[in-house]
């Protein structure tokens, strides 16, 4: 069996891998020793600035709405032809909303893609969706490659 390791992707690959979007999980801290609060998500990513955009669905009674703004963690992965790939992202949201339409975040955000899945008991077409932004204050990126062994 051959062993195998794991090295940090440059930048390059980095960008490569994520492209203009694809699917994650992103994560938000608790304040207490509670595991944190996940879920599956769309992100469209725009590798000119290392930005991350999200639309997620935030209904008024929905537990998402307590956690928005705590400090969180993206996760994206995929099995590829060279092996395993894997992006983590750090930092807080921003509620695109909230910023000028002539600004570069929302501007930056028709440059991305963001996959429109429907994991929802109604069609997309009739859930409110938030748009955010996230300006990560760390990222790493993983491969797996073969060991010298």
């Amino acid at each position: 069996m051959q062993g195998l390791r794991w090295v940090q992707m440059t930048d390059e690959e980095l960008n490569d891998f994520l492209g203009i979007g694809g699917t994650g999980v992103i994560s938000f801290s608790t304040a207490d020793e509670k595991s944190p609060f996940s879920l599956p998500v769309s992100y469209g990513y725009y590798g000119e600035t290392g930005d991350f955009y999200f639309r997620l669905a935030v209904p008024p009674s929905s537990e998402k709405t307590d956690w928005i703004d705590r400090p969180m963690s993206f996760v994206t992965y995929e099995e590829t032809d060279e092996g395993y790939r894997s992006v983590v992202a750090t930092g807080r949201l921003e509620e695109v909303a909230d910023l000028p339409y002539d600004s570069a975040a929302v501007q930056q955000m028709w440059g991305v893609k963001i996959p429109l899945v429907d994991i929802f008991e109604q069609p997309p077409s009739e859930v409110e969706f938030y748009q955010f932004r996230l300006v990560p204050n760390r990222v790493s990126g993983r491969k797996e490659v073969p060991s010298e062994d």
